[in-house]
């Protein structure tokens, strides 16, 4: 069951049917979808993809999934799965182009970073950006995330593999025992 998020100006909370058209118009804006999966994909693809949310993620408890909203308006779109490109989870985020350059990117990233160490217990989080978005690679890098390879794709673009590890805290050291 996804749960609900808060920073101080997001909440992440679970989509909910009346959301479609949001959902529909951040895919098909092309200054978004262009960095998203395989790029923009066309009306009748993202209203199956927002139905997928519900029968399959949803309903099977696959993996965290988020609308981003602001003020109660849909901004954003985030997630956090299981990947075999990464070969662990991956973070997955989106906002609308309104949204960008106001900080809310960080805070979305750090959010669902904190989610995944804190609530999931990993070790690791990574992202995979297309080489091109630098605005998503300056947000990463300022958020911790450190280049850890890149992939060539059967297009012969690349996509950047960025890693963030959990920084250990007081008395996690190997080793170390419990109230000691």
């Amino acid at each position: 069951m996804t749960p609900v998020l808060r920073t101080a100006r997001l909440v992440l909370d679970p989509y909910v049917p009346e959301d479609e058209e949001a959902f529909v118009a951040l895919f098909q804006d092309t200054r978004v979808s262009r960095w998203m999966g395989d790029g923009p994909t066309t009306e009748a693809e993202d209203r199956a993809l927002f139905g997928r949310v519900f029968t399959k993620v949803y309903a099977e408890d696959l993996f965290d999934v988020w609308a981003v909203r602001r003020h109660g308006r849909l901004i954003g779109h985030a997630e956090i799965k299981r990947t075999d490109e990464v070969d662990g989870h991956e973070i997955i985020y989106a906002l609308a182009p309104e949204a960008w350059g106001s900080g809310l990117g960080t805070e979305l990233a750090e959010a669902i970073v904190a989610y995944g160490f804190d609530s999931l217990g990993l070790t690791e989080v990574h992202a995979t950006v297309a080489a091109p978005n630098t605005a998503s690679l300056a947000l990463l890098t300022r958020t911790g995330f450190t280049h850890d390879r890149d992939v060539q794709e059967d297009d012969g673009t690349t996509t950047r593999v960025l890693t963030r590890r959990r920084t250990p805290g007081p008395g996690s050291e190997p080793g170390a025992q419990p109230g000691g």
